[in-house]
């Protein structure tokens, strides 16, 4: 149900805090051999300043979406662009509005686990069958690459916007560590060719070729800058 909390403070106007409940979905059911145990909500918190004098258009309140926390996996709110609240206007007005975009959404989102599980799939002509991959919501997966006799692994993060963002990748040497012992790993890049309007093959080519190259530049710096583990 709705929560509302009244909040008063020294040098602050008062306010009330109301956390709205919103789409009466199972998200759970929408993700195929989904982990959650609890369910997963998403609330609009709507902030109502009150004011000691009477006024004929009530202020708009400061809006703003919430989420459990294992809910980031399928699908961010933070990126949702909030429908304009009208003067005048009331919840009950505002809240079907909401709703319905946010459906919507959700309903693509899920779809894009589709999109990412073909891209994971594609990786495995060019750079052989993932080590490890994300088989739920397809948000991540390692390959193992060689070139020569320098051995990396690719570790690429997919984002919930894919195709319209790019993979992240982040290359890790199987060969060179730091002082501590821990692997060497290049900054995340995601400066190489891309568009959203290719095919997953033509996708995955083009990080095959960018990491051709890439991957001397990371060779270099692991044996320049540190000695080769044993």
């Amino acid at each position: 149900g709705i929560e509302v909390s009244m909040v008063s403070s020294t040098g602050r106007s008062d306010e009330v805090k109301f956390a709205v409940p919103l789409l009466d979905l199972d998200l759970k059911m929408m993700v195929p051999g989904c982990p959650w145990k609890l369910p997963q909500k998403i609330h609009l918190q709507a902030i109502f300043p009150v004011s000691s004098s009477y006024l004929s258009v009530p202020s708009a309140p400061g809006l703003k979406l919430t989420s459990t926390p294992d809910l980031k996996s399928l699908f961010s709110v933070d990126g949702v662009k909030l429908p304009a609240w009208v003067d005048g206007m009331c919840m009950a007005e505002y809240i079907p509005t909401l709703e319905e975009d946010l459906k919507l959404q959700v309903v693509d989102a899920s779809a894009s686990i589709g999109c990412r599980r073909r891209f994971i799939e594609a990786l495995a002509p060019a750079f052989g069958r993932p080590l490890e991959a994300d088989p739920i919501f397809c948000r991540k997966a390692t390959v193992l690459s060689i070139s020569g006799i320098f051995t990396f692994l690719v570790h690429f993060v997919i984002p919930l916007q894919f195709p319209k963002q790019q993979p992240i990748l982040t290359l890790q040497s199987c060969q060179h560590c730091n002082s501590q012992g821990i692997p060497i790993t290049s900054p995340p890049r995601n400066s190489y060719p891309w568009s959203p309007r290719w095919e997953v093959t033509e996708m995955v080519e083009r990080i095959y070729d960018y990491l051709a190259d890439e991957c001397q530049n990371f060779k270099k710096l692991c044996s320049d800058g540190f000695p080769q583990a044993k």
